[in-house]
């Protein structure tokens, strides 16, 4: 689908592109080639299972964060899962095991309540640490803040405790660089690093733009080959964003257009399908449109929600916006599916499959998904 096809599509709808997925798939499984890393789907992140098939023949498996991701990568994705989660509910434990191949425990007492269990069950046991140190500046993805419930710090670490399990995990960076993650290991590894020997892998965790342009790939690689020459180790990786980064997008119609007030609505929201630019808060790209009065046609962009702030930006443009116009946003498979909410009403945006100028309209949301939220 050309870019100047975006009116066959219903608005809203999220447009995830099979050739923009396989540039990023084919980085990724090229890094797996030449370092013997393995590769892991974050579904918190992308979990469009209608390209399963398609990423599971890149990739080695798929991170999940409780029971539903585990039991979707199970069903859809069949391949290696591991499963984290800052606290796992007892009855809903057997399932856990019966989907996972890894489980990662947030805390010594979690490793205590659940880690026999699952380790008789043949899953391979490990536990997340927190290096607490931060590479951003942001504390609500930062789980190295102070404070942070994610991961076990140097303080209370049990080293007699850790003859059941086979690994470790560390996550703490969001979409950055290699530079951040060499900073953290050498942290993580000037804390810990006497108890990875013996052990079997060590999982890196996400947030690494892998297949951004301009990644530093070697300093990844030297990264990788570290813990596995030191110390023996499998080494994952585990990131969502770099899967699906700018494979998709979010296509919407402009409801009504006020040039002398300088505001569009549009028929999707920020707050109900791209909540990270509220929550971040960033601006996200539209296709030809410019920041705010490089052009001659400037507009604050919003949504028809009655939340006040729901407005995603300030934009220019070239000719004046009018009803029925498309804008379409970028970057918006990561992130955004998976946070969708039906505040005000508004209805979920339509799925979108795109391969060459052939779509595939793969749901379509209405009353009735808003109506079994409710009761």
């Amino acid at each position: 689908m050309g870019h100047s096809s975006w009116d066959k599509v219903p608005t809203p709808a999220y447009v995830v592109h099979k050739e923009l997925l396989e540039k990023n798939l084919e980085i990724l499984v090229a890094l797996q080639e030449d370092t013997g890393a393995k590769i892991l789907l974050a579904q918190k992140c992308f979990s469009m299972y209608y390209y399963y098939p398609l990423i599971s023949k890149y990739l080695s498996g798929t991170a999940s964060s409780g029971l539903y991701e585990a039991r979707l990568s199970k069903e859809y994705f069949k391949k290696e899962n591991h499963t984290f989660s800052p606290a796992f509910k007892a009855d809903e434990f057997s399932d856990i095991i019966k989907y996972s191949d890894h489980i990662v425990f947030n805390s010594f007492n979690q490793l205590k309540k659940f880690g026999e269990k699952a380790k008789s069950q043949g899953v391979s046991v490990g536990l997340r640490l927190n290096p607490e140190h931060s590479t951003q500046k942001d504390p609500i993805y930062d789980p190295a803040a102070p404070g942070s419930r994610l991961g076990v710090p140097i303080g209370e670490f049990m080293p007699e405790e850790i003859d059941i399990l086979d690994g470790f995990h560390m996550h703490t960076l969001c979409e950055q660089g290699a530079e951040p993650l060499y900073e953290t290991v050498q942290v993580l590894e000037k804390k810990f690093g006497e108890y990875f020997k013996g052990k079997k892998w060590i999982n890196l965790g996400g947030g690494h733009h892998i297949t951004k342009p301009g990644y530093n790939m070697e300093l990844l690689k030297k990264i990788i080959e570290h813990f596995q020459d030191k110390y023996n180790l499998e080494v994952y990786l585990e990131p969502g964003e770099a899967v699906a980064l700018n494979a998709g997008f979010l296509v919407t119609t402009v409801l009504e257009a006020n040039e002398n007030l300088g505001f569009v609505i549009i028929d999707a929201s920020a707050a109900c399908h791209m909540p990270d630019v509220l929550e971040m808060p960033y601006r996200p790209e539209i296709l030809g449109a410019y920041p705010k009065n490089e052009k001659p046609y400037s507009y604050k962009i919003g949504s028809a929600t009655c939340l006040a702030g729901d407005v995603v930006g300030e934009y220019s443009f070239e000719h004046p916006l009018k009803e029925g116009d498309r804008l379409v946003f970028s970057d918006m498979a990561i992130y955004s599916m998976v946070k969708n909410n039906t505040f005000n009403g508004m209805p979920l945006p339509a799925i979108v499959a795109v391969d060459g100028e052939d779509y595939d309209i793969v749901k379509k949301f209405g009353y009735e998904d808003f109506l079994g939220r409710l009761s």
